[in-house]
């Protein structure tokens, strides 16, 4: 809102001061108040707004700076525009219905929020020692092409901030190899409410070991490309080197998850240190490093996708072993009562399913209804459930009153709690250093504002 001002420093005209003449301002004091502040200060300060619509703040995130020359004096971080409500939308849906909300939250690494959620229902249930070991097993194949996913998403978006398209561009050719082994096996390559209480919504089409084992060295590749292209870049290593650093004491004070807590010398992973869905039967490293800086978070995200890919070519070879077991819990007043198949329209009911419930078994077509329509009821209780996301630490706390619908649904994002640092990551260097700061905490907004 503009405001006018007749102040006795307004000029009227070509080096003539009569005091006549308007000032406007756009926050609503008479700007020549503050600059006469900033002359006693000795100071020549900038306050401006980068974002919410800036291209290198990954989603609507408005950041506050303020500026002296090109030094930044003080970094704020406005979040709240994306606003989706998912954890009370989740409140008026089945349990299981929950899925399709919260795989939308951090939709970079969709399958990492249903799995968490998922756990935590589970946990309630009281049935997370009944997941059948094929179902974990695609559980952990699903997060780790998750993780693979959203990592090079990470480093090919900072690439770009950064006028490096072509980082960009082989990123997201590496990404599009693990969305066709994704989409292949769930029938969408994201938001796929794959992973349900109880186990997965579908069993695996008969090529897909093959497609897996044939998906691993083309990724491979092109993470080698990356690590080529950037990691000896005299012009990567003097943007990146010392900058936007977070000592192991900071990340500990502002709860900071993820690359950026490995980065400064904690091998924390919940993988590692409290495990699920059999991720203590996998043989994979932790990837740490003790610079602390933004190009050793870019290298820890390439290991890790390394890593992953160990992790993927181990679930390969499970998945061949178990072929023919089962993929959801035994309970069938939990199983979803649905037969998947994929088909040539895509994904949905399997014919034999659909001739027996509705040709063949009064009572399979009744429990069918019901369990659609109203869901199964979960224990009066809470639980909590954390699994390593991409980003870091995702914790889900789920309530239930006893109805067929969570009380309460809360989610513990690490972007959240990443963003935090924003401001000690930024003060004191370029404004420029803040583009290498977003995409190094790499930070999703949907997960941000739930």
């Amino acid at each position: 809102m503009t405001t006018e001002s007749t102040s006795p420093h307004a000029t009227a005209g070509l080096g003539e001061d009569d005091g006549s003449a308007p000032e406007f301002t756009v926050f609503g004091g008479d700007w020549s108040d503050a600059a006469e502040e900033a002359a006693r200060l000795g100071e020549q300060r900038l306050v401006f707004n980068m974002g919410p619509q800036h291209p290198s703040t990954h989603g609507v995130l408005r950041i506050m700076l303020e500026v002296e020359g090109e030094t930044v004096t003080e970094c704020r971080a406005g979040i709240g525009y994306l606003h989706t409500g998912i954890e009370k939308n989740m409140e008026f849906r089945t349990w299981t219905q929950g899925v399709t909300f919260c795989t939308r939250m951090d939709y970079v690494a969709s399958m990492a929020n249903e799995a968490v959620y998922c756990l935590g229902v589970e946990k309630l249930l009281g049935i997370t020692d009944d997941i059948p070991d094929r179902a974990n097993v695609l559980r952990v194949l699903m997060q780790e092409l998750t993780r693979i996913g959203s990592h090079l998403v990470a480093i090919g978006t900072g690439g770009n901030e950064l006028g490096a398209t072509t980082v960009m561009t082989t990123a997201f050719i590496g990404r599009e190899e693990t969305f066709k082994v994704i989409e292949h096996i769930t029938g969408l390559r994201t938001n796929n409410a794959y992973i349900r209480p109880g186990g997965v919504a579908i069993d695996t089409p008969d090529d897909s070991v093959a497609m897996i084992r044939a998906m691993i060295p083309k990724v491979k590749q092109r993470l080698d490309e990356l690590a080529l292209l950037q990691l000896e870049n005299p012009i990567f290593k003097g943007r990146l080197k010392g900058v936007a650093k977070l000592d192991l004491a900071a990340c500990m004070a502002l709860g900071v998850t993820g690359p950026i807590l490995r980065s400064a010398g904690l091998p924390y992973d919940l993988r590692k240190t409290e495990p699920y869905s059999g991720y203590e039967t996998y043989d994979f490293q932790v990837p740490t490093s003790t610079d602390a800086d933004a190009y050793s978070r870019v290298v820890l995200r390439l290991e890790e996708c390394y890593e992953s890919l160990k992790i993927v070519a181990q679930c390969a070879d499970r998945l061949e072993a178990s072929v023919g077991e089962p993929v959801m819990v035994a309970d069938k007043k939990i199983a979803w009562p649905a037969q998947l198949s994929v088909g040539s329209d895509g994904q949905g009911n399997s014919a034999e399913h659909i001739r027996h419930i509705m040709g063949e078994s009064m009572e399979a077509l009744i429990h069918h209804f019901k369990l659609v329509t109203e869901g199964f009821p979960v224990p009066a209780g809470q639980a909590y459930a954390a699994v390593e996301n991409p980003k870091g630490l995702l914790g889900c706390h789920v309530v239930s009153d006893g109805g067929t619908k969570p009380w309460r649904a809360h989610f513990r994002d690490p972007g959240f709690n990443n963003l935090q640092a924003l401001s000690m990551l930024t003060q004191g260097g370029q404004v420029a250093d803040v583009v290498v700061a977003i995409a190094t905490i790499d930070m999703v907004l949907g997960g941000v504002d739930r």
